[in-house]
């Protein structure tokens, strides 16, 4: 007879690795826990004294060429920002700016409005500005945000940066949430607009990783004439009590205006937080919620108990419908890279197929309005709803699979003898009337580098018109 250790070996060698990840789903389902490992917020190195984000000089920026400043959100919290000048327009003013003494607030500008760097953007009809929202976990000077920063101010003399760290993030105040998010990016926005009076027509949305679902959620509430002011999440998104400033600034109607920037542009984005955790793997190897892809029941039921669902491909959907149903101007480029361990390029495709999807909608004529269902509150309507939804995902499905090949320029990078797909790099551009979506898909640069080489500090110039898009210029 075998030996009651024969069965508690291979008992205990599958169930301990089981009741662990049973352990980890039902921590993770609790919405603060859950926000501490996706937003990662409190993994930086601030207590290192060396990485004090207030001596900019130590990341290499000339002296006083950062100005780090306090933004205030609609809600009242403080977000941490650095405003960083162009190289080439601190060269030529290196005097006067170093010359300004920050020591009593040891770096730190309580109010930017008095600095030189301040007129020099807001002056110059000249300036562009890029608003970055960085991805996940650190601080606005931790892993490659300081080198792309410096990618970016370097390649031309008319492009500024505005960086925020979102609340809970570095020295901003609060706790992330999908909802504060957003408002901490229409801070930026307003900042730029309205103290700083850049025009939106001089500024580019740059989002990376989870930025990227900032940008997009900024472009929605900006660039759509008519837009519900919040986002799905099953606790309203906001952590806050009913009656709360948040739940009242995110639940505003509005019609205004919409503005035309300069250009949105979103690398290594993710179509909604649902979908890219259900084959997410950390750091490449260590799975989340792949293994419940066995039971589609079970991984259902643990993705509708994600609380902030960053719908980012649906509102890239909302993005292209408005602006081709306004007749406004829209530029959207998506970068990813083939080799990206974290996000996979595969996400980029659904990105790019909503974008796609808003044009169809617009030329159809259907779709819901303000993306929340309200247009659809008559008998009946859920069942129309659905079968419309059909027939534009008939359209879209069979329009990519006719036309995106005809519209891509591929080229295989190395010696150029290797046709792998691993090899490829490809970019698509879709044109409609006055919206351009383009896509490119790159075979090295992984999850980061892609930010500070040449494809984003070059994607950033062409969309400021500062470099003419030719044949020589798409790679």
């Amino acid at each position: 007879m075998p030996s009651s250790a024969a069965y508690l070996v291979p008992a205990l060698a599958v169930g301990v690795p089981v009741g662990i990840y049973a352990l980890f789903l039902g921590l993770v389902s609790i919405p603060y826990i859950q926000r501490f490992a996706v937003y990662a917020h409190k993994v930086n190195t601030l207590w290192w004294p060396p990485h004090n984000p207030n001596r900019p000089e130590r990341w290499g920026f000339a002296k006083n060429q950062v100005t780090p400043f306090p933004l205030q959100t609609l809600d009242h919290h403080t977000l941490y920002a650095w405003h960083i000048l162009p190289l080439g327009i601190y060269t030529r003013n290196e005097e006067a700016l170093s010359a300004q003494d920050r020591s009593v607030t040891n770096g730190f500008v309580p109010d930017i409005t008095t600095t030189l760097n301040f007129k020099l953007l807001r002056h110059d009809p000249e300036a562009r500005l890029v608003l970055y929202f960085h991805g996940n976990a650190g601080h606005i000077t931790q892993s490659i945000r300081p080198r792309s920063f410096h990618a970016l101010t370097s390649v031309s003399s008319k492009i500024h940066v505005l960086a925020i760290d979102y609340r809970g993030f570095g020295l901003s105040t609060g706790s992330p949430t999908e909802e504060g998010l957003i408002l901490d990016a229409r801070a930026a926005v307003d900042w730029a607009t309205k103290v700083a009076r850049v025009p939106a027509e001089r500024i580019v949305l740059l989002g990376h990783s989870l930025g990227t679902a900032v940008a997009a959620a900024a472009g929605e509430h900006y660039c759509c004439s008519t837009h519900r002011f919040g986002c799905s999440a099953s606790d309203n998104g906001s952590g806050t009590e009913n009656g709360s400033d948040e739940d009242h600034v995110s639940s505003t109607m509005g019609r205004r205006e919409p503005l035309e920037f300069a250009g949105i542009l979103l690398v290594a984005g993710f179509s909604s937080l649902p979908t890219m955790l259900s084959s997410y793997a950390i750091a490449g190897w260590l799975p989340v919620l792949r293994p419940l892809s066995f039971w589609p029941w079970l991984l259902g039921k643990v993705m509708s108990r994600i609380v902030d669902k960053w719908p980012s491909a649906d509102r890239l959907t909302r993005l292209t419908k408005s602006a081709k149903t306004d007749g406004k101007k829209l530029n959207l480029t998506l970068i990813h890279a083939r080799n990206d361990w974290d996000i996979p390029y595969c996400e980029d495709d659904k990105l790019f197929k909503g974008a796609v999807k808003g044009l169809v909608e617009a030329e159809l004529g259907i779709g819901t309005v303000y993306g929340d269902g309200r247009d659809y509150e008559y008998e009946g309507g859920e069942r129309v709803r659905e079968e419309e939804e059909q027939e534009v995902e008939r359209c879209v499905e069979n329009l990519l699979s006719k036309e995106k090949g005809k519209r891509t320029v591929e080229r295989w990078m190395g010696d150029g003898t290797s046709r792998k797909e691993r090899d490829r790099a490809a970019v698509t551009t879709w044109e409609d009337e006055g919206v351009c979506i383009r896509q490119e898909l790159w075979p090295y640069g992984g999850h980061n580098n892609l930010m500070f080489y040449a494809p984003v500090p070059m994607a950033v110039m062409r969309a400021f018109g500062l470099v003419e898009q030719t044949e020589s210029t798409r790679y």
